[in-house]
């Protein structure tokens, strides 16, 4: 895998066994550095605070949703170029198109595994080759 293993990762969901299976997911792929967020406003928070090489996130969420989140950092010139994920249950088009027009990078549908989200992080970072 040609990513940056050292990197931060943030991962935001509010259901936390959803949160423990992506942070195991990303361990297995050999990530070592992982946050996580409830919402997507602690996750703001989280991120004026630190540089993450990534976040992926939960669409839907109470009080701010991933795709509030993705706006927020993608209107924000200190976090606009940070890569993101969404994760979501719904398959919707539409649901694709907005994230795709708001700014996602990637976009995974549950139920996924360790290989699915291997190929969309990896498709994040095409052009990064390891030291």
């Amino acid at each position: 895998m040609a990513v940056d293993l050292s990197m931060s990762v943030l991962v935001v969901d509010d259901y936390n066994t959803m949160i423990r299976i992506i942070r195991n997911l990303l361990k297995q792929l050999g990530f070592e550095h992982i946050d996580d967020a409830s919402d997507g406003s602690a996750a703001l928070e989280k991120m004026r605070h630190k540089k993450y090489g990534l976040v992926i996130s939960d669409w839907n969420m109470e009080p701010m949703t991933g795709y509030d989140l993705l706006k927020e950092v993608r209107a924000d010139p200190n976090l606009s170029q940070t890569p993101f994920i969404m994760i979501t249950a719904e398959s919707k088009t539409e649901n694709v198109i907005a994230a795709k027009k708001a700014g996602v990078n990637n976009y995974i549908v549950k139920p996924f595994n360790a290989a699915t989200l291997k190929t969309k992080i990896e498709a994040v970072f095409p052009d990064h080759v390891p030291a």
